[in-house]
């Protein structure tokens, strides 16, 4: 979609500008390369304008403009979304990043949180009082994406999804109305939201409950050689079949990064990596873990207690912005042997060193939730595998993303018809958004079609409203 000239050089921009307090940034200005960029260095989008906001007034303003000329709108939060949803080519940008602010209230344990906010944000403003909210394990990461996809951490089994911590959600529909969404206001928004994505509108700020957690936590990343990940990922699966909720816990396969937190002569070694932390006292997740650091006879074994604070930035370094993002995810019905077999061997021929593919353990108090009581619908899966390849040259790129589609494509016989889509590129299309969403998928078309009937909302994991 290619704009007007006079929208947005011409009269109509200047009155946008005298009615927006933030800035608007389009193509030639200094800002606009840096504006428009996201964290992951394969989106390549160039928006007509870049509407930065700086509260709520400026959210309607935008979206208001938005509509008035026919403009493809996209929203920006933390901008860590691997399909690069943030942006569009020709449109509006929603830029919510100046939107940071966290606000605690220790004694009620919840934090309200602006939709611009990334998890080190939150972070650092929950465990100042010795809590935490349930969030991701990058600490660069949206709230707000993260949140409205579902939200998978490393508390997961203990308190559930990120979403599910939620307790109200303030946004701007696209008829430019401020609502707050709740379990008594707008029940049918607040149901969306939690797994829908953002297809409802233009979330300004979440309210969430928090959990005591810190300052410290245990955890376990004993590396195995990846020679030996067929066996003991295996005996991994029978250790976390039976793990206490508190144990969240993944299979790693891994090239231990060129990093000085490494000893030289390991860095690019293949291994196998049990990742699991413990959201409870760190001497009772010690004796809880210890099978998981007993699996074989490590390479190196750094577990031990950790700071919550550095375990949320431990993996910041391997996953920088700027650098290249393709990634794939299916949810996992079971963890066959050959579905083990059929991931190591792909790992040996992997095009890149930077490559991480990861086998999450699911359950405990995920699986505790009604799949209809949040659109989000998959609680039941034991396993979700995600593929995230990673790399820097662009002439890699085609190497790197076929690899990701054929691993992908031959775990399909060992997994079910869903993915997650916070870990997927926007090209699945509506068979999997209705195989995905499953018995809900109707319902956020109900929810849809009544909060964006012209899906203006569209620069997501779309679901198209009733025409």
């Amino acid at each position: 979609m290619n704009p007007d000239n006079s929208i947005v050089d011409g009269d109509a921009l200047g009155s946008f500008r005298q009615q927006f307090n933030g800035e608007i940034i389009q193509p030639g200005d200094e800002k606009y390369d840096s504006a428009r960029r996201v964290w992951n260095g394969m989106i390549d989008k160039h928006p007509a304008l870049i509407a930065r906001c700086t509260g709520v007034a400026d959210i309607i303003t935008a979206i208001t403009y938005a509509h008035e000329h026919d403009m493809l709108t996209a929203v920006r939060g933390g901008g860590h979304n691997v399909a690069g949803l943030a942006v569009c080519d020709d449109g509006l940008v929603i830029d919510l990043s100046e939107l940071r602010s966290v606000h605690v209230d220790p004694e009620n344990r919840t934090a309200r949180v602006e939709a611009g906010a990334i998890w080190g944000d939150v972070d650092r403003e929950t465990q100042a009082f010795g809590l935490i909210a349930p969030g991701g394990v990058v600490s660069e990461t949206g709230v707000a994406g993260l949140t409205l996809g579902g939200g998978y951490g490393h508390t997961r089994r203990k308190y559930g999804l990120t979403s599910d911590s939620v307790r109200s959600i303030d946004l701007v529909t696209a008829a430019g109305e401020f609502l707050t969404a709740s379990p008594t206001e707008h029940e049918d928004l607040f149901w969306a939201l939690r797994g829908g994505g953002g297809n409802f509108g233009v979330v300004t700020a979440f309210e969430f409950d928090l959990y005591e957690l810190g300052p410290e936590v245990m955890t376990v990343g004993t590396m195995y050689p990846l020679e030996e990940a067929p066996a003991l990922m295996r005996q991994w699966r029978d250790v976390v079949a039976d793990a206490a909720d508190e144990i969240s816990s993944s299979a790693a396969l891994w090239r231990i990064p060129d990093h000085t937190v490494f000893p030289e002569p390991l860095r690019g070694k293949p291994v196998f990596i049990p990742s699991s932390v413990y959201a409870g006292p760190v001497e009772e997740g010690a004796k809880a873990m210890q099978p998981l650091r007993e699996l074989g006879t490590p390479i190196v074994d750094p577990s031990g207690p950790e700071s919550y604070l550095e375990l949320q930035r431990k993996f910041d370094p391997f996953f920088p912005a700027g650098d290249r993002y393709y990634w794939k995810s299916r949810f996992m019905g079971d963890l066959s042997g050959e579905a083990i077999d059929t991931m190591v061997e792909y790992m040996t021929k992997c095009p890149s060193p930077r490559t991480l593919v990861t086998v999450r353990a699911l359950g405990g108090q995920i699986a505790r939730v009604d799949p209809t009581e949040t659109a989000f619908t998959d609680r039941d899966s034991p396993f979700m595998i995600s593929i995230d390849s990673t790399w820097t040259d662009p002439e890699e790129d085609d190497v790197n993303v076929e690899w990701t589609r054929k691993l992908w494509d031959a775990m399909a016989p060992h997994a079910t018809e869903r993915i997650y889509f916070n870990f997927a590129m926007n090209e699945e299309g509506e068979d999997v958004a209705r195989a995905t969403f499953g018995e809900n998928y109707e319902r956020l078309v109900e929810v849809k079609s009544r909060y964006d009937p012209e899906n203006r909302f569209r620069v997501n994991q779309n679901i198209l409203p009733t025409v």
